[in-house]
């Protein structure tokens, strides 16, 4: 309970939230056990490399993978835009939620539209779930902020400053690596390289270890529980992604793999 009033908001009086924070951590940190395990998300490049060597179902709707990642991203931009007709505020700590929600957001689609490059096939109905679960995690930050807003009161010791900064750390970092991998490959060009420059020559997944960083600079300005929990989830999800990645490079690159690279924490994982 000191702890809780010290760093986090108590928990809303709303079971959809509750509910909702316990969901949103144990299924991310399924997904990433299942990454691990080679049950990859449908808009990997490892689940289209599986995919590839089976049989398609007649029913599946296969689109471009530009197209399925804009269905997937999209909505949530829309719903962090849209959110102050939805909730009206005036309080600066959910206008700093709702401003990074959209920053967030509107990077990955902008990255989608004008940096990453494509070589595989998304399947319509995993754009459709994928896009529904990042609106709902989106407006459940917002309301779980304005729910919080309104029933206590600040926590003692107010993050969101550093939550800022944690933010825009993540967010060039993330986008800055992600140039490195788009840069890999010329245009038409499908081959998979071992990426380096940046902190890729440490670990083969900074773009999700400043993702990562990305996140906690969320929970730091929220203060919330289901913001802490979707981190924890988060975290736990790219932690098992990014230990898959470094598997499949292994695999794939034998011996021109350094072993020294790590999968997500330089020197350590």
């Amino acid at each position: 309970m000191v702890i809780s009033s010290t760093l986090l908001f108590p928990p809303p009086s709303s079971l959809f939230v509750t509910a909702m924070s316990i969901l949103s951590c144990v299924s991310l940190a399924n997904g990433g056990y299942m990454e691990t395990k080679g049950k990859h998300m449908q808009y990997s490049k490892f689940f289209n490399v599986v995919a590839a060597s089976k049989k398609p179902k007649d029913h599946e709707i296969k689109l471009p993978s530009r197209n399925g990642m804009l269905i997937a991203y999209t909505p949530a931009l829309l719903a962090a835009l849209s959110s102050s007709a939805i909730f009206p505020y005036r309080d600066l700590r959910i206008v700093m939620l709702v401003s990074v929600l959209t920053i967030h957001f509107f990077k990955r689609v902008f990255e989608v539209l004008f940096v990453h490059k494509y070589s595989g096939s998304m399947v319509l109905d995993a754009a459709i779930s994928i896009g529904s679960s990042y609106t709902i995690s989106t407006m459940t930050m917002i309301y779980d902020q304005y729910l919080s807003h309104d029933e206590f009161r600040e926590p003692a010791i107010d993050l969101k400053y550093v939550g800022v900064a944690l933010f825009l750390i993540g967010i060039v970092g993330s986008f800055y690596h992600h140039n490195i991998l788009s840069n890999l490959r010329k245009k038409g060009d499908r081959e998979y390289r071992i990426p380096k420059g940046g902190l890729f020559d440490l670990v083969i997944c900074p773009h999700y270890l400043f993702e990562i960083v990305e996140f906690v600079g969320i929970s730091c300005i929220g203060q919330t529980t289901y913001t802490f929990s979707f981190t924890l989830g988060t975290m736990l999800y790219l932690m098992g992604r990014s230990y898959a990645t470094r598997e499949w490079y292994r695999s794939k690159f034998g011996e021109k793999f350094h072993k020294d690279v790590k999968a997500l924490i330089p020197y350590t994982f």
